[in-house]
């Protein structure tokens, strides 16, 4: 039995959720289809039509300050017929119908959890005619997008939770007084006093060095940095003294394989560092999250860099904590998955 969910409130919509679960669960059938990806099953007429600007800028949307591009999420699209035919299984679905014999007011908009597998997440639009369904489009989106973003990196910490290392995270607890989720074979590569460094698992071989020193990587490297130091007064949250602590632990803290370079802070405007005061999952921690971009700088500079996402709050030790997780890749690799990773597990930390 599916449990349906009417989502549409005249001009304000909520995606409730749900904790009812389905067949798909007892049969075991996983979800499909990659982090970061939306599949849309819609007619060609409506694919082709004005609308799918109204679905390409509310659903689609980038996380800023970053560059290249990273968006949430990458529509693809099926007709009904072809999607009858295809694979039903995909995380992210969303159909998108007119419909002459609905009759309502304003388009309806519903939500199903583990339609057709575990961890699938389905949202139907259904308007009577195109005028309703684009205006529908164009306004009330953002809590679709919103639904459909906040089910991605509950899907990851969910995971991240079951595969706990357990050892690093005791490790992690007893020096920085925080719990948290972490992939399932990660390293704790940095140990000092007041700065660990984690690595997450990759297929990858190792990084190799242009400049005299070997072959550019094309692959991708992440891991999060965690690092206190006392904390004195509110003041210390502002974004300029943030970056300012950032810039100094991995000075001295992140350095790279080449000598004498180091792990920096990019600040070009259109990449500026942007944060706002955010909660983890739970709404047991709250903290300053920032994001930006950084580069290996030096001595002799190295063109190599990414993304960074950090999360900092005040543990009930009396220490500014930071967990920065970042993301080490060129641009022709997507960075969307392994940051949706960091978000995860920035989600899924709390102070103790």
């Amino acid at each position: 039995m599916r449990y349906i969910i009417p989502l549409l409130l005249l001009l304000t919509i909520t995606l409730s959720g749900c904790n009812q679960r389905y067949d798909a669960r007892e049969f075991g059938l996983k979800a499909t289809g990659k982090v970061g990806e939306i599949l849309l099953v819609c007619e060609n007429g409506i694919w082709n039509s004005p609308a799918k600007a109204y679905l390409d800028t509310n659903m689609t949307r980038f996380i800023m300050p970053y560059f290249p591009d990273v968006v949430t999420f990458e529509l693809i699209h099926r007709t009904p017929g072809a999607f009858e035919k295809g694979n039903k299984r995909w995380r992210n679905l969303m159909f998108v119908e007119i419909d002459p014999k609905y009759q309502g007011e304003e388009s309806e908009i519903t939500k199903e959890l583990d339609t057709w597998a575990q961890g699938q997440l389905v949202v139907r639009v259904k308007a009577k005619d195109y005028q309703q369904l684009e205006y529908s489009l164009k306004n009330h989106l953002a809590a679709v997008h919103r639904t459909f973003d906040e089910n991605e990196w509950q899907r990851l910490e969910e995971r991240f939770q079951r595969e706990k290392n357990q050892t690093i995270c005791r490790q992690i607890k007893q020096k920085f007084g925080l719990d948290m989720a972490l992939p399932k074979g990660s390293k704790l590569v940095t140990q000092r006093e007041n700065f660990y460094r984690v690595e997450f698992p990759t297929d990858a071989k190792p990084m190799q060095f242009g400049e005299n020193h070997g072959q550019t990587s094309n692959f991708i490297q992440s891991g999060i940095c965690i690092y206190q130091y006392p904390y004195i007064d509110s003041s210390q949250f502002e974004l300029s003294n943030l970056l300012q602590a950032r810039d100094t632990m991995m000075k001295y803290n992140f350095k790279h394989e080449i000598p004498g370079i180091y792990m920096g802070t990019q600040y070009a405007s259109v990449i500026y560092p942007e944060g706002s005061m955010d909660w983890n999952r739970k709404k047991t921690t709250k903290g300053f999250e920032m994001r930006g971009m950084f580069k290996f700088t030096g001595e002799s500079a190295y063109s190599t860099g990414g993304a960074f996402w950090a999360f900092h709050f005040r543990n009930k030790q009396g220490k500014l904590v930071c967990v920065s997780g970042y993301v080490d890749a060129p641009p022709t690799v997507s960075w969307t998955h392994p940051l949706r990773e960091i978000q995860a597990i920035l989600k899924s930390v709390e102070a103790n």
